[in-house]
């Protein structure tokens, strides 16, 4: 299968998933996401303004705010992004994707904490998104900047096989309703959403 197939397959499966349920679902998957956050002390976080199909961080974003954490956002310039504060109104731009109206430069030394949505992942934990590329740009140039890189999605989306490029943004964890992290194993080259935790040997289980 090469990445062309998987992706309509994968937002296939992702607009299903959005139809019901999903406000629970996002609901568990936040408060797993704000306990990552805090676990790490995190004072800058990266995050997404959602799509219909994606997981709802409005939530999130609101309770890190109330926490005076450093809240950032995708500001798109050209064929990538740049990161501008996360404040209020928002508009609707290109692809129907929120931002702030907020053209200013920020200089970022560092983000503590990136969450990222994806539109599935394969077995090297690279993403697969709509193929604008716009996240591996950003990653490209900004990557040393960023500590921990957190894939999000309603849906665990998965390839057993290699449909990813090298230059692809690679997650440290991934967190869906399926499964929310990755654990570090010897044998990173494995891959599986059995969801069993005890004695699993399994690159991705449940906690």
């Amino acid at each position: 299968m090469i990445k062309k197939d998987f992706r309509t397959q994968s937002i296939k499966r992702l607009k299903k998933a959005s139809k019901y349920g999903h406000y629970s679902k996002d609901k568990k998957l936040i408060e797993r996401l704000y306990r990552e956050i805090k676990m790490l002390d995190a004072e800058s976080v990266m995050l997404y303004l959602p799509l219909k199909m994606e997981v709802n961080l409005y939530p999130l974003i609101l309770r890190l705010r109330k926490e005076k954490r450093k809240v950032y956002v995708p500001f798109m310039e050209g064929a990538s992004f740049r990161l501008v504060k996360y404040r209020l109104p928002l508009y609707k731009k290109q692809f129907g994707i929120k931002e702030p109206k907020d053209s200013k430069q920020y200089k970022i030394k560092q983000i503590d904490i990136a969450l990222v949505p994806i539109v599935g992942v394969d077995v090297t934990q690279r993403r697969i998104g709509f193929g604008k590329g716009m996240y591996d740009r950003f990653f490209e140039k900004n990557s040393k900047n960023i500590k921990q890189v957190v894939f999000v999605a309603r849906e665990l989306c998965y390839s057993p096989k290699v449909v990813t490029n090298h230059y692809d943004v690679k997650a440290d964890k991934i967190f869906t309703p399926q499964t929310w992290r990755i654990k570090h194993v010897r044998d990173s080259r494995h891959l599986c959403i059995c969801g069993r935790h005890r004695g699993c040997t399994h690159h991705i289980c449940m906690d």
